[in-house]
Formats: structure tokens, C-alpha cells, sequence
């Protein structure tokens, strides 16, 4: 996979020691030599057919497909024996929900997708991620006064171009809501390669540099 798809923390099997965090487009995802739709269980593939609209399509399987290939490299197994499952914490039932690895309790996994992006992070502990194109305005301002700290959406409004900065404060508000926590580390940062923003919640085990698959580049900025 190119430059960037990154790892955050140590190599694979050092579970509860490493998380892996994995940034990539769609396409980059979908040509990957370890990963396809055959990767799959059949309630989601049953899921993916009902997806009419071809890149969602694309998209939803870019993430399922590069959430297996997070939890390969902190598990230490190969993809195909990497069966996620979800969840819904409100009604009980499976197919669902908040993902999670069966067996595994003391890793979080979450990915998200997005317009030709995907995203996805296994690590310890609770995790959310989020990903969205750089183009995106979230909106409308009084709506995310609503969803968001109205503080922050206010001091975001008095930027020359609020758009960005609202973008911002909404993949982190998002990557919170994943990891089910309002008290966890948060990291936020810009994939210029991809035009993405991508925010991390979570993930307390990851080490604080991003190495990317084949060279190395900027840790992103960290902090709540």
C-alpha cells in the first residue's frame, strides 16, 4: 500500500502495548494485495448488497477491509482470521452498532469512511476514529450548536474561513462518540496526501510517532 497508509505504535502482537491506526483512500484500500470482499462474514456481505449507490459501496468495504488489516497487525494473525463483529449498545442486537473483536475485550476497534476515505483503528481500551474529506463543511451553524460545545463552534465562527475549523471540532466530536468516553486522549490531523481530517479518541497504548507504511513522515498534533 503507498506512503502514508499509517501504524501508530510498536509492530504487530504487542497487544495491549501497540495500537495501529490506518489512513487511506478507498482505492488504495480496494488494491491492497492482502485485503478483498472475500474477507468478509456473510451478514456483511449480505449488508454491502444493499448498498445501491457504487462508491458507498466502495467506501463501507474500503473500512471493514482496512479495520482487518489494523487488527492483523496488533493481533498478529493474518486478515482472514480477523472476524469483527458489531454490536448495538441499545437494542442488544448484533449486525449493528459499535464494532468489536470477539475474545478480545481489551481491544477497542472502530473505522470510519467517507467519500473516497477510509479509516480505521484497533488499539487498547475504548478507540473511536473519524475521517472526512478536507472539502466538507459541516453545518448548519445553529445545528452545531446543538451537536457541539456552542464555545468552541462560536470561536470557530470568528475565523476568517469557519468552515475548517468546524470540520475539525466535528471529526473530533465524532472519533469521541465512537469510543463511547468523553475522557480520552484525543488527536487531531490533516492527511494533505489525502485530503482528509482524521481525529483519534483513544488508543492510550499508541506510541506518539505515525510511521507510515513505506517512509517515514510528521507525527500529527496530539492533545485534547
Amino acid at each position: 500500500m503507498s506512503a502514508g497508509l499509517g501504524r501508530v505504535g510498536a509492530g504487530p502482537g504487542r497487544v495491549g502495548a501497540a495500537a495501529v491506526v490506518l489512513v487511506a483512500t478507498t482505492a488504495e484500500v480496494l488494491a491492497h494485495p492482502e485485503l478483498g470482499e472475500g474477507l468478509l462474514a456473510p451478514w456483511e456481505r449480505r449488508r454491502l448488497a444493499g448498498i445501491r449507490v457504487p462508491g458507498r459501496r466502495d467506501d463501507v468495504l474500503a473500512a471493514r477491509l482496512l479495520l482487518r488489516l489494523c487488527a492483523s497487525r496488533v493481533t498478529g494473525l493474518p486478515p482472514r482470521d480477523v472476524e469483527p463483529a458489531q454490536r448495538c449498545p441499545g437494542c442488544g442486537r448484533d449486525g449493528h452498532g459499535r464494532p468489536y473483536l470477539p475474545g478480545r475485550p481489551g481491544l477497542g476497534v472502530s473505522f470510519s469512511h467517507a467519500d473516497g476515505l477510509a479509516a480505521a483503528a484497533v488499539g487498547p481500551g475504548p478507540v473511536g476514529i473519524d475521517v472526512e474529506p478536507l472539502t466538507r463543511r459541516p453545518g448548519p451553524v445553529s445545528v452545531l450548536r446543538r451537536l457541539l460545545p456552542q464555545d468552541e463552534v462560536d470561536a470557530a465562527c470568528t475565523e476568517p474561513d469557519p468552515g475548517p475549523a468546524l470540520l475539525r471540532l466535528w471529526v473530533r466530536r465524532e472519533a469521541l462518540f465512537k469510543a463511547g468516553r468523553g475522557d480520552v486522549r484525543l488527536t487531531a490531523w490533516t492527511d494533505r496526501d489525502r485530503a482528509a481530517v482524521v481525529a483519534l479518541a483513544g488508543a492510550d497504548g499508541a506510541a506518539g510517532a505515525l510511521l507510515p507504511s513505506l517512509s517515514l513522515r510528521q507525527a500529527p498534533p496530539s492533545g485534547r
